[in-house]
């Protein structure tokens, strides 16, 4: 069964002209898209499947400050900011709540870890709480189980990944905005030097700015202009369980299972960085940028099978613009569950809070997690395509960020003071001087 999603209605008619384009209806497409309408510009999303149908709904739903890099932490405190505005300017619902996140460990040399994180977060005006032992043991109670110690952040949160890109999307159309979904985006039209139109399969729409948002497929997608951005991404497979747990913690993370409460009462269930990696020509590219990433998480990662060559997101080809591109014969990555992983991850699962074997697996389903080489996304204008801005490679940490990293890329393309620095996230810090050069590959 695929991860829940609540659909949004599609604009019938393809606007012949727009201000800006945005490519991709997942979290940062659709909070890009609703920040650039509420400042008065005509933007059309558009979508080769469903909004939010990807990684997007596929997540934990974890909006986090707790254990983020330096560099991303910004983002994150503004971005829990905007999700609780979010509810107050539209009434949408995403689900999301403060409710605090919660981690337990056994672990000196991750409590250590948890320690120095929180010295640095407090240097920046971020609150968590270290746990002794005996508050960490109380905390986690449900559990029936000692503990060394933990942390809880209580200004963070959840919302819903079934819910959330949805929400935005109808906020999009209430503003007057265009949401199109089943219409890929297969390329882009350059006139004087920059920018001057985004060709869809339905049609052409005239515009000087595009936003790539595409998540898992931003990179090929890039390479059909010229650009190179280094991603990789993994299979990633979680489940849920029916209702029935009570007394559990709203989200916990401990190394050997994570859960998290959904809005039914049944629980998310998912093991942190297990994954697989299936090969992918991709892969093989940028295969000497990742290899450090992929040394430190050889315990957590499995090598997969061939799926990711049929998937077609992480396809050296290149495509045409009159004819059907990867994007269209594959909608919506749906990856195959990694049925060890779910057996696994349900054994831990009961054998950490013993109420859940009251409950039931209800779904089960997996995504790929596009990733950069340092974890961090890559979110900029290119400079030799100017129009042409970047917002891909969130690395597993794009639901959480997404109305942050939307809010900067609505300051990127306005001129405004921009939400956060832009600096640290900006894509050519993966290329040095080969960089948004038209290459010869």
């Amino acid at each position: 069964m695929p991860a829940p999603l609540n659909r949004v209605d599609t604009t019938p008619e393809l606007p012949s002209t727009a201000d800006v384009v945005v490519i991709g209806g997942g979290i940062v497409g659709v909070f890009a898209a609703y920040y650039l309408t509420r400042r008065g510009l005509k933007v059309a999303l558009v979508e080769k499947g469903l909004i939010g149908a990807e990684q997007s709904s596929r997540n934990w739903g974890w909006c986090r400050q707790q254990n983020r890099d330096a560099r991303e932490l910004p983002m994150s405190t503004k971005s829990l900011e905007l999700w609780e505005r979010f509810a107050t300017e539209t009434g949408e619902d995403t689900g999301f709540r403060r409710c605090g996140l919660f981690y337990l460990s056994n672990s000196d040399e991750e409590l250590s870890g948890w320690a120095r994180w929180r010295d640095f977060a407090r240097s920046v005006g971020v609150t968590t709480h270290m746990l002794s032992s005996a508050e960490a043991t109380e905390r986690g109670r449900a559990t029936g189980a000692s503990w060394k110690g933990g942390v809880f952040s209580p200004t963070d949160g959840t919302a819903d990944p079934a819910s959330a890109a949805p929400a935005v999307a109808r906020a999009i159309l209430k503003l007057g905005g265009t949401v199109h979904q089943s219409c890929a985006a297969r390329g882009i039209e350059i006139e004087g030097g920059r920018l001057s139109g985004v060709v869809t399969e339905h049609g052409t729409i005239r515009t000087k700015i595009a936003i790539l948002a595409g998540g898992a497929w931003a990179s090929s997608f890039c390479r059909q202009l010229g650009i190179r951005f280094p991603q990789a991404s993994i299979r990633s497979s979680i489940l849920s369980v029916s209702p029935g747990a009570s007394s559990l913690p709203d989200a916990l993370h401990t190394s050997a299972v994570s859960v998290t409460r959904r809005r039914d009462g049944g629980h998310t269930l998912a093991i942190s960085g297990r994954a697989r990696v299936d090969p992918t020509p991709q892969q093989f590219r940028f295969a000497r940028q990742f290899l450090p990433m992929f040394a430190r998480r050889w315990r957590s990662l499995a090598p997969g099978g061939l799926e990711g060559f049929r998937s077609g997101h992480e396809s050296l080809a290149r495509w045409r613009l009159d004819k059907p591109t990867p994007m269209e014969r594959m909608r919506i990555l749906d990856p195959t569950v990694d049925e060890a992983t779910i057996a696994l991850t349900h054994a831990r699962a009961l054998e950490l809070l013993p109420a859940l074997k009251k409950t039931a697996i209800s779904a089960t389903w997996a995504g790929y997690i596009d990733s950069t080489p340092d974890g961090v996304p890559g979110i900029g204008e290119i400079a030799t395509l100017p129009g042409f801005i970047l917002a891909a490679g969130f690395s597993g940490h794009g639901f959480g960020i997404g109305p942050g990293a939307g809010h900067l890329i609505a300051d990127i393309v306005t001129g405004d003071e921009p939400i956060v620095d832009p600096m640290p996230y900006h894509p050519d810090r993966f290329g040095g001087s080969a960089w948004g050069k038209v290459a010869d590959f």
